[in-house]
């Protein structure tokens, strides 16, 4: 927390609901692998030699004659959806990742995909036309936080914050804090900016904001059965959008931690950033798809339930066109409901949170955005 305001329960309330629904890798173990660094891992999936895969079948011929300024055609068609990756990450806790299975088959329409997640240029524009305020931006109100003293009643964000030496993972609120007046234009906090930083994507967006700007854009945002589809790019099964070992002729193919996490200083950027990056600086996905492993986690359309993947696999049918469940559900923590984010984020770490293997999901309280969350639409 910073030391110009006193900790609070709402504070605390809503930094957990934020890290628990954004940050996906509350570890309950600490060991020695929870402080292992990225040498100590292994970066590819055990071999299954009875895969739970099918073939991806990608609709034909079925592209539209006009392409939308900066939007890639994704095909739609069958295919199996999901992770039956054990670990969140591949070398840490085992079973943290089972809201991502069974691997089920379904079916989707063609769409229109943004290319890049939306970025500062592009969010300024909306903004400029609108006049649009998002949450981060608005004091927060008595009807919210009843019992909040008015001084602490003020407009913030999430934001992480590297802690000065190895710690054990298994409490995020040492990495993260509540901070007055970081929003969209100052993601780390009221001292810092986006000046300069037009092609960067966009953080510190809820999830209403998303949908306004998705709206303004004649978009929305996709399910999360379309972004997986298009995430996997027409491949069958690949751990990662770019295929099924971290690097590519040793090279990383997306913005994710290297180092030790949650040190200061301690991402060493061998992936070309420490920290977050502009959009479309790694090799896009075979369907022209920049970042969708790693950058900024992006909100979807689709409540969290944990236990959606297994009704759609119960049908034993083909799941055509899914939108997600009819209402938030989660055992784990039941009463703050959410919808799913994707794609990880330059804080996701072999040691911690590995949420950039494509099959694997988030989530996030709608109205708890953070300085390592974004969007992109679809139409």
């Amino acid at each position: 927390m910073t030391t110009n305001k006193p900790k609070t329960f709402w504070i605390a309330a809503i930094t957990t609901i934020v890290i628990i629904g954004a940050a996906f890798g509350y570890t309950k173990i600490a060991d020695k692998k929870s402080l292992a660094s990225t040498e100590d891992c292994t970066d590819t999936a055990p071999e299954n030699t009875n895969s739970p895969f099918e073939l991806t079948v990608e609709n034909k011929n079925n592209k539209p004659g006009n392409t939308p300024e900066g939007m890639v055609w994704i095909p739609g068609g069958e295919f199996s959806m999901g992770s039956n990756v054990e670990d969140e990450s591949l070398c840490s806790v085992k079973g943290v990742t089972s809201d991502a299975n069974p691997i089920h088959r379904v079916y989707v329409d063609g769409f229109w995909m943004d290319k890049t997640e939306v970025t500062n240029k592009q969010f300024a524009e909306f903004v400029k036309a609108t006049g649009y305020i998002t949450y981060a931006e608005k004091k927060p109100t008595r009807e919210e936080f009843p019992d909040a003293p008015e001084e602490n009643l003020i407009a913030g964000s999430v934001v992480f914050k590297p802690t000065p030496s190895k710690v054990a993972l298994n409490d995020f609120l040492q990495w993260w804090s509540y901070e007055q007046g970081a929003d969209w234009r100052h993601p780390t906090g009221a001292n810092s900016s986006i000046v300069g930083k037009d092609n960067y994507p966009v953080v510190q967006i809820a999830y209403q904001d998303a949908l306004a700007y998705a709206k303004w854009a004649g978009k929305r945002l996709p399910t999360e059965a379309e972004w997986e589809f298009a995430a996997r790019g027409g491949k069958t099964g690949n751990l990662y959008a770019w295929g099924n070992t971290l690097k590519v002729k040793g090279k990383f193919q997306a913005n994710i931690y290297e180092g030790t996490f949650p040190v200061a200083d301690g991402d060493t950027g061998e992936d070309g950033y420490a920290g977050i990056a502009p959009t479309a600086q790694y090799t896009p996905n075979p369907y022209g798809l920049y970042d969708v492993g790693g950058n900024v986690w992006e909100w979807v359309s689709d409540w969290y339930s944990r236990d959606y993947y297994q009704t759609l696999a119960d049908a034993n049918t083909v799941a055509r066109n899914p939108q997600g469940p009819l209402e938030y559900s989660d055992s784990t923590d039941p009463y703050t409901p959410k919808r799913v984010h994707r794609g990880g984020s330059f804080l996701c770490t072999d040691q911690y949170c590995t949420r950039y293997m494509v099959g694997t999901r988030g989530k996030g309280e709608a109205n708890s955005p953070a300085n390592h969350v974004g969007f992109r639409c679809v139409k």
